[in-house]
């Protein structure tokens, strides 16, 4: 298993008690959706370590208790406190309609409704507050904007996301 084949899913934030619970933040949109968490992987290091989980107690906002098997001490909590935590991409929520992962959609095709096909989504560049798809056009980088007010569809069938961008966004880049 490579670090590629997993997905972020939060930290390991401090130990909790003396017994060896740990408090785990989730970065995640439905808490819901991990309520039957049996296990996770510690990034140590570059190395993925898994771990059972023996308890999970939701606490409030995106917080939880966790009690880890063969973690009894405080000593082996303090250990593993401040370690990102990740889970396979196959434990993913399916996402339906113009939804996404920025995982899923490299290589769809990007065709705006104006312009036409613009070529494969290359990356997805994270940017603060706005993500752009990463696109090449004839050899040259053209960056469109991940917003809900431009996607029109995703359709992940023919692998490719409709567009309407701004009039005279691409052509700047051509």
């Amino acid at each position: 298993m490579e670090k590629k084949d997993f997905y972020y899913l939060g930290k390991i934030t401090k130990t909790s008690g003396y017994k060896g619970s740990l408090v785990f933040f989730f970065d995640v949109d439905n808490m819901s959706d991990y309520k039957e968490l049996s296990a996770v992987f510690v990034d140590m290091n570059d190395e993925l370590i898994p771990f059972a989980i023996k308890e999970l107690q939701f606490k409030s906002g995106k917080s939880a208790f966790v009690t880890l098997e063969d973690v009894d001490s405080s000593e082996q909590a303090e250990a593993l406190a401040g370690f990102d935590l990740y889970l396979p991409l196959s434990y993913l929520p399916k996402l339906t309609g113009n939804k996404f992962y920025y995982h899923e959609i490299v290589g769809f095709e990007l065709i705006d409704e104006t312009f036409g096909p613009v070529g494969n989504i290359e990356r997805i560049m994270e940017h603060g507050h706005q993500d752009l798809f990463v696109v090449k056009h004839k050899g040259k980088e053209v960056l469109i904007p991940v917003s809900d007010d431009i996607i029109r569809k995703v359709d992940r069938k023919k692998n490719t996301i409709l567009v309407s961008v701004p009039e005279g966004l691409i052509d700047i880049y051509l």
